[in-house]
């Protein structure tokens, strides 16, 4: 499963796997135990979570939401320790995994959303938490296949 392949209804809690396009909106498979499906039309807002970044002070202006998951894996391996944790602990959580985040912007909301998000993920589909880009091994010299 990919990032692109996920997707978050705004106004429904949790994430759904996407399964197809209908002609009313799209085919939505929730990611929990239920597994229900659900059509959602044009009238409601679905966000795929490749495209979803997080407000920062840098240059770009964001970080995508996959990058900051990734690192929330390196750095905690599925232990996070803020699943109760109060408004201070979380944002003190989120300054760790990624330090120029937009305070202004990013709220604790946000902060809990990611968190369950991420625990989601490593749950149910951990394979998307790895980094599976390879370096391209170079050919030995005289290993060409030109004549």
């Amino acid at each position: 499963m990919e990032f692109k392949e996920l997707a978050t209804v705004s106004g429904k809690p949790g994430l759904y796997k996407v399964l197809k396009p209908s002609r009313s909106g799209v085919i939505l498979e929730s990611l929990d135990e239920k597994k229900a499906k659900m059509v959602v039309g044009a009238s409601q807002r679905v966000s795929l979570l490749s495209e979803i970044s997080i407000y920062t002070l840098t240059e770009e202006g964001s970080t995508p939401l996959h990058e900051v998951m990734k690192t929330i894996e390196k750095e905690f391996a599925g232990d996070t320790g803020v699943q109760d944790a109060d408004n201070e602990e979380l944002k003190a959580f989120l300054k760790h995994v990624l330090p120029d985040y937009d305070e202004n912007r990013v709220y604790v909301s946000d902060i809990k959303k990611l968190i369950n998000w991420y625990h989601l993920i490593r749950n149910k589909a951990p394979e998307m938490l790895t980094d599976t880009e390879e370096s391209p091994t170079e050919n030995p010299e005289g290993s060409s296949t030109e004549p």
